[in-house]
């Protein structure tokens, strides 16, 4: 299977993709939006993308491209992130002026940053990309932040581990394919969907309450603003059901009050493995 990613080898996207899909070809894309379309016009079999971080929040962007696209959300997988601080070997502490990552994985290392305060947290498109170019450009006055994966796949050297601020740090990916081949499993106890209310007082209120009523548990629920129609807004939620037949009652009672309805995925919710 061809699965699409956002980022450079040895970037916890990769790690996600061949945890989710073992033997997994990774296609490496520069942008989120080059990920979906490569889904899209079938030059991938699946994506793998992050869509919340336990410390940082949503990525929102991939909110919105899952609703622009024909797909489907199959899985959800939680991997536990350790971020470190990568060199070229021989760099030291005194050394490093600069640090470069994503910017969530920077929002992530806010107590490293605190400690050295003579250090500039700078934004880079990918943590092991932030690698790739450092090893590249043999900066010894710089450093990254990402994975160890992406430290052994460039040859770099670690110099402190586990930044993050804390322990508990997990980043959760969907597994997404094309809507006509995405496969629901019959075990799927969670279910993602995005709405718009109907523009009237309280519907969002009652949009939700129909779902307590049904007796579904709401995980989740994110807004974002609806291009082009200011302070109109998509919502996005994941609750989980006691049975398969609540997905189906739970969409119908959503549509009563919304002028959109949109399931995004149905699948197994994903628990943190032992490490």
């Amino acid at each position: 299977m061809r699965v699409a990613i956002q980022g450079e080898p040895g970037s916890f996207s990769h790690e996600a993709a061949v945890r989710m899909v073992p033997e997994c070809i990774v296609v490496h894309c520069a942008f989120s939006a080059e990920v979906f379309g490569a889904l899209a016009d079938g030059r991938v079999d699946a994506a793998v993308i992050p869509i919340e971080n336990a410390l940082a929040g949503s990525v929102l962007e991939h909110y919105d491209l899952l609703l622009q696209h024909e797909v489907l959300v199959e899985r959800e997988y939680l991997l536990p992130i350790h971020h470190n601080l990568i060199v070229v070997p021989g760099t030291t502490i005194a050394d490093i002026r600069s640090v470069y990552s994503h910017p969530i994985a920077l929002a992530q290392c806010r107590r490293f940053f605190a400690r050295h305060p003579q250090i500039t947290a700078r934004a880079s498109y990918d943590t092991a990309g932030s690698v790739k170019q450092l090893m590249a450009q043999e900066d010894r006055t710089g450093a990254a932040i990402a994975g160890a994966g992406a430290a052994t796949h460039y040859g770099a050297e670690i110099l402190e581990r586990n930044l993050e601020d804390s322990a508990q740090n997990y980043t959760r990916f969907f597994l997404v394919k094309r809507k006509a081949e995405a496969v629901l499993s019959p075990a799927a106890d969670k279910v993602s969907v995005a709405f718009e209310v109907q523009n009237r007082p309280g519907s969002l209120v009652a949009a939700l309450q129909s779902l307590a009523g049904l007796g579904v548990n709401l995980t989740k629920i994110e807004s974002r603003p609806v291009p082009g129609s200011p302070w109109h807004y998509i919502f996005y939620t994941d609750y989980q059901l006691s049975s398969p037949e609540m997905a189906e009652q739970a969409l119908a009672l959503l549509a009563g009050h919304c002028s959109m309805v949109r399931e995004l995925g149905r699948y197994v919710t994903a628990y943190p493995e032992a490490e």
